[in-house]
């Protein structure tokens, strides 16, 4: 019986948040249709660029509805939005459907963000766990310049520095791309490790590996600092509780002290930071992706905003925006789960 409650209490959390993320995602697609009709020109000048003229103007206007009330035209951008339909790339993929742009480009940019977040928090977490148990001694204060470090030096000026170091002048990692364009690869997923992993061509799957290295580690350097300094002190803060005294007073073993009492409880505030962190790899993919030329959403936002490629920024923001709010309900999920009193908030 008790179970069951709990079952329902997380299951009321989850529809809760359900509700809070589609009206988060309806806000956010006002203000992209408000802000693609607050450009100079409008999207018509967008699309037609130099050749606009009275006539062709009236008829792409036509063509998109722009003729239309405000209502009617957010409607019809909603229905698009929903089923996909952003138009056609100018700058990005000339010819080429937005959908289908960001479709190609997605999986560069999961591999790098998946590859830099599993780097953040293998050396952040653990870091800052031993940091926290030895509190004042060389080992803490080095973690925390460490981590001051990761935070102040620029994503960009650490890519170009890991890149000339390990690429230019060691050899010991490719400069630039996904993969060796010499390597006759399989492609099935897009996913260049996991496609060499399926086909069994692991000397792909590595060389893709390799050719990450270097930018997931520039893009892992904000996250993993901000997670080492948010573990050091939560668990600080967890070590000086009454139930870990006891624990220890009990003659548990460390093992036991550490798992089931520190670790458990210090990981709330890091579990809502990850969540945090995953939404800002997609601002450092910007640069990294430019950096190390990986076709990836960051370079396709790049090339959107200075070229003007408003149907592939549309669908870069809303799906950014998407991306973001599904992992924080993934967070919430997960805070819920380890901390029941969130359920009943």
């Amino acid at each position: 019986m008790l179970a069951r409650d709990r079952g329902i209490r997380l299951l009321r959390f989850i529809v809760r948040r359900l509700l809070q993320m589609i009206g988060v995602l309806l806000v956010l697609s006002l203000l992209v249709f408000f802000w693609l009709r607050a450009l100079p020109g409008g999207p018509v000048s967008a699309l037609l660029g130099e050749r606009a003229t009275p006539e062709t103007r009236a008829a792409m206007e036509k063509a998109l509805g722009l003729d239309q009330p405000l209502p009617m035209q957010y409607l019809r951008f909603l229905n698009n939005a929903i089923h996909g339909q952003f138009g056609t790339s100018i700058a990005v993929q000339p010819g080429a459907d937005a959908m289908q742009v960001f479709l190609n480009r997605l999986p560069a940019t999961i591999e790098l963000s998946v590859l830099a977040l599993i780097f953040a928090l293998a050396a952040g977490i653990p870091l800052g766990y031993l940091a926290a148990r030895h509190r004042g001694t060389f080992l803490d204060g080095g973690s925390v310049i460490i981590s001051l470090i990761g935070v102040a030096v620029p994503v960009f000026f650490l890519a170009f520095v890991l890149k000339y170091l390990f690429a230019v002048e060691l050899h010991w990692l490719p400069l630039n791309g996904r993969q060796d364009p010499n390597l006759d690869a399989t492609r099935v997923t897009g996913f260049y490790i996991l496609d060499g992993i399926i086909t069994r061509e692991y000397d792909a799957a590595w060389d893709a590996f390799k050719h990450l290295i270097l930018p997931a580690l520039a893009l892992a350097s904000i996250p993993f600092a901000v997670v080492l300094r948010i573990t050091r002190a939560s668990v600080l803060e967890v070590m000086d509780e009454d139930y870990v005294r006891t624990a220890e007073a009990k003659g548990l073993t460390n093992r036991t002290i550490r798992g089931r009492h520190i670790m458990r409880n210090a990981m709330l505030p890091v579990v809502t930071t990850i969540g945090l962190q995953v939404g800002g790899l997609l601002t450092g993919a910007v640069l990294t992706e430019t950096v190390f030329s990986i076709a990836g959403l960051g370079d396709a936002m790049n090339v959107g905003f200075s070229q003007k490629d408003y149907p592939v920024l549309q669908i870069l923001i809303l799906m950014a925006a998407l991306t973001y709010v599904v992992v924080n309900l993934l967070v919430d999920i997960a805070y819920a789960y380890l901390d029941p009193r969130v359920r009943t908030r």
